[in-house]
């Protein structure tokens, strides 16, 4: 009997790469999508079997649908592969609070909901739990706080459900990807013109050059990043090792910013971020 694998956020980017690889490797794997056509172009591409969920992780509804679909199929679920998530670009000073909640409500919420409602048929099938998060759950960069705080708060629920479902044999795995050339990028790009539109002027006067060059230097690592396969491959292993590690880096320069994050003093780090993302590394005289 095949087993089942659920993957969310498998639209494009890093959960496509994932949910059509497992298809590959002959799991039955149910693909979380938020359009239908989006669920149908992952179909036509599937070498293996491939179940479309329409799938938002914020709606109750959907997330109880989702689990009921998957255990009205009868098979074994292996692995719940929690990738879906957003990201945007704001200073820490003007994000408007309720833009902070979401991120926290797709990104932190939305996936404990899903580990919540999938846990008794991965208690019986001893499946494992793999959550994708980012090398930036142990650093961060300026005006990326709103996703980078979210994956810190994602890595802290993973550690604590890794000991808390040990007895129940469930493996817990954090995968902490770097740049990875997905539309990821392009995404940040808009949701960084509607930081800038709405905030007020004072704010904008501030923010807006280091803004625009950070959100510049983001996208231009992200073309020259890994392909998204990279991590899938990476989710694979966690999913079939026998004693899978705890954490995985993935991707270009994972290895080196963790050494970094790790090793630096604060002070020298922040500086090479700074200069990093086109930002001053001394205080500015005043306006």
């Amino acid at each position: 009997m095949s087993e089942a694998v659920v993957v969310t956020g498998a639209s494009s980017g890093i959960g496509r790469a994932t949910a059509l690889r497992l298809a590959g490797a002959g799991y039955h794997v149910f693909a979380g999508v938020r359009k239908e056509p989006d669920g149908d172009a992952l179909v036509g591409a599937a070498n293996g079997t491939l179940t479309p969920l329409i799938l938002e992780v914020t709606a109750e509804a959907d997330v109880q649908a989702a689990a009921a679909r998957v255990g009205e199929s009868g098979l074994p679920l292996a692995g719940l592969v929690n990738n879906a998530g957003i990201g945007t670009a704001w200073p820490m000073e003007a994000i408007p609070l309720d833009e902070l909640r979401w991120q926290f409500e797709v990104n932190v919420f939305g996936q404990l909901a899903m580990i919540q409602e999938f846990l008794p048929s991965l208690r019986r099938s001893r499946g494992r739990i793999i959550n994708i998060g980012t090398v930036g759950d142990r650093l961060t960069i300026p005006f990326g706080a709103p996703l980078t705080s979210s994956k810190w708060a994602l890595a802290s629920i993973t550690e604590a459900l890794r000991m808390e479902l040990r007895a129940d044999g469930i493996q817990v795995v954090l995968i902490e990807p770097a740049t990875i050339r997905t539309t990821a990028s392009h995404k940040v790009q808009e949701q960084a013109e509607r930081a800038l539109a709405l905030m007020g002027d004072e704010h904008r006067a501030r923010y807006e050059k280091s803004l625009r060059s950070m959100v510049a230097k983001a996208h231009s690592s992200e073309q020259a990043g890994s392909d998204p396969d990279v991590v899938a491959r990476v989710v694979q292993r966690a999913l079939t090792s026998a004693r899978p590690s705890t954490r995985y880096l993935a991707g270009k320069d994972s290895r080196k910013l963790a050494f970094m994050a790790r090793w630096l003093p604060d002070r020298a780090f922040d500086t090479v971020r700074a200069k990093l993302f086109g930002l001053p590394t001394k205080a500015q005289p005043p306006a």
